[in-house]
């Protein structure tokens, strides 16, 4: 047997989410420091939910590193497969705006960062096969060495059957042309089992080309998916499964703080729910409530719920 439920790959960085509410950035003078990165919130969230969860990363060799790695042992996500960057790149740092509900902004910095350099030959084939899941996200793949990286361990598990979740956390910061984008993001959807991602984020992959949620599907499935998740917000999310399925799910209402994390955490919910071989309605429940608390609360990673939280919430509105 696997000895973990998931291992993700790519990014960990630093969160600064504002404290003062309802201001500009340009006026918010305080800060609070949580883990962030997709791959990195995922590991925590799932972590936290009882998985067994380990991470490849590469995290500067400095305050900030040591904070990141320590921070996630504290959630037992196995860091033995973090690698220190030892040419003096940084950590990806990023700051939050909390305005309103509506209106949040995130300004990244994420010029010559760790994590884009991860390498090839830092992914260790035994790690990846020891797993019955991987995770990987839309950011790794936009640069190299990273790019290659994240190929290296969706090849190996796909040459020794391990399933491959697909997070399309695209973010346009390290992006340089909108080709690279659609190439190297289409050709991980296509090889992947589980592909996740707002219908924003879709319409990246396709290059914009207006596609419904249908006309998305019919893509892949022609490839290796098998379930295909596509968010839209307060109006919930749709899965399509390769055997023709359409199941609807619902956002769950709650007083929003902000809007971001709602993506790691949703992710978060939904993989357990279905290691756990709960049907995919009822993994699009447990992945809406993890999202409905997240945004209700002010971290991402440090605010990712317990499965108690999750079916409590669950119970609210559905009893």
């Amino acid at each position: 047997m696997a000895k973990y439920d998931l291992i993700t790959v790519g990014r960990a960085a630093v969160d600064f989410n504002a404290n003062e509410i309802n201001r500009p950035m340009e006026e918010t003078m305080t800060f609070t420091k949580y883990v962030g990165g997709s791959p990195a919130n995922v590991a925590i969230g799932t972590a936290k939910l009882g998985l067994n969860v380990g991470m490849v990363t590469k995290i500067s060799d400095d305050q900030h590193g040591n904070f990141v790695k320590d921070y996630m042992k504290k959630f037992d996500v196995d860091t033995r497969h973090f690698y220190r960057d030892k040419e003096g790149r940084k950590i990806g740092l990023t700051f939050t705006e909390i305005k309103s509900p509506e209106d949040c902004s995130i300004l990244m910095y994420r010029d010559n960062v760790a994590d884009l350099y991860l390498h090839a030959d830092e992914i260790d084939e035994e790690y990846i096969k020891n797993t019955d899941s991987i995770l990987v996200s839309g950011t790794a793949l936009s640069q190299s060495p990273s790019r290659e990286a994240i190929f290296r361990a969706v090849n190996i598990a796909k040459e020794n059957g391990v399933e491959i979740i697909f997070e399309l956390d695209y973010r346009p910061y390290t992006w340089q042309t909108d080709p690279e984008k659609n190439i190297y993001m289409m050709k991980i959807a296509e090889q992947a089992d589980i592909v996740l991602g707002t219908r924003d984020e879709f319409n990246v992959l396709e290059g914009d080309k207006g596609f419904s949620d249908e006309e998305s599907v019919k893509h892949l499935f022609e490839h290796s998916p098998r379930l295909i998740v596509i968010k839209h917000g307060v109006k919930g999310s749709k899965a399509f499964t390769s055997e023709g399925d359409v199941i609807h799910g619902k956002a769950y209402k709650t007083e929003v703080l902000k809007t971001f994390g709602a993506g790691d955490s949703f992710a978060s919910g939904f993989i357990y729910a279905i290691k756990h071989n709960k049907e995919i309605e009822e993994a699009l429940k447990y992945g809406s409530a993890a999202a409905s608390i997240v945004v209700s609360k002010h971290s991402s990673s440090e605010a990712m719920p317990t499965v108690q939280e999750i079916e409590d919430l669950i119970n609210k509105h559905e009893g």
